[in-house]
């Protein structure tokens, strides 16, 4: 069930949960505001709520609007595309047999069936960028787990257009997006701390930051970096 508080020109969108606490959510690509609340918890309350944090949000919302974007991609020979921080330049390969990525000095190669289009070309690169994170994780997991004194769950890689990544404690299981594999690798062991964090702490309350600090020191270091690099051009939606 949703409703609306207005705040001005800003709308924010309530989104009524089983939950005990207020979660507000600032999403890309324009800042849209949402707030996922309790139940029976009445509008006032949210309001007041959402006037507690309003120069956080547009903070935010500051942020997100300068966020340079890449331009579209077209899968085009010399177009340019990134892995791991790195920047490669694509060159597009058309036979028939299974589509292919490899990386070649300064070159991804994508081989293709000819005539495939981009929404396939698309699909090919990010089949590949979920397999490059599903290959590095394991590694960093078993690098973590004892230092955390956690267990995770389970991992799934999948295309997420307003996290880098999630966490469900009570089933142990992560989330991370698989654009992930087009920043800097560090960028990635942050993203995946982070989560395992919140199977310590579910929330991002001064215990979260603490455990933040002392198992990542540099993670907002590392958190800058990630949300100042380009971001894909897309049409977001909601």
């Amino acid at each position: 069930m949703a409703a609306r508080v207005d705040l001005g020109d800003m709308q924010i969108e309530v989104i009524r949960k089983d939950i005990k606490n207020l979660h507000l959510s600032v999403l890309p690509p324009q800042g849209k505001v949402r707030i996922a609340a309790p139940l029976h918890m009445n509008l006032d309350t949210i309001r007041v709520f959402a006037i507690s944090k309003l120069a956080w949000i547009r903070s935010q919302q500051r942020k997100m609007q300068a966020q340079e974007r890449e331009a579209p991609r077209e899968y085009l020979d010399r177009e340019s595309h990134y892995v791991w921080g790195r920047r490669y330049l694509l060159e597009r390969v058309e036979k028939d047999g299974a589509p292919s990525i490899e990386l070649e000095h300064s070159k991804l190669v994508m081989q293709v069936r000819p005539g495939t289009d981009e929404a396939h070309c698309q699909a090919i690169l990010e089949a590949w960028y979920r397999e490059q994170i599903r290959a590095a994780v394991p590694e960093l997991i078993a690098k973590w787990e004892p230092v955390m004194g956690v267990k995770v769950g389970r991992v799934f890689v999948q295309r997420m257009k307003t996290k880098w990544g999630s966490c469900n404690p009570a089933s142990r299981a992560i989330r991370l997006n698989t654009d992930l594999a087009r920043k800097p690798a560090q960028c990635l062991e942050y993203i995946l701390v982070h989560e395992m964090t919140h199977l310590l702490e579910p929330t991002h309350n001064a215990r979260f930051t603490a455990l933040m600090a002392l198992f990542l020191p540099q993670w907002e270091h590392l958190r800058k970096q990630l949300n100042q690099l380009p971001v894909r051009h897309e049409e977001w939606g909601y």
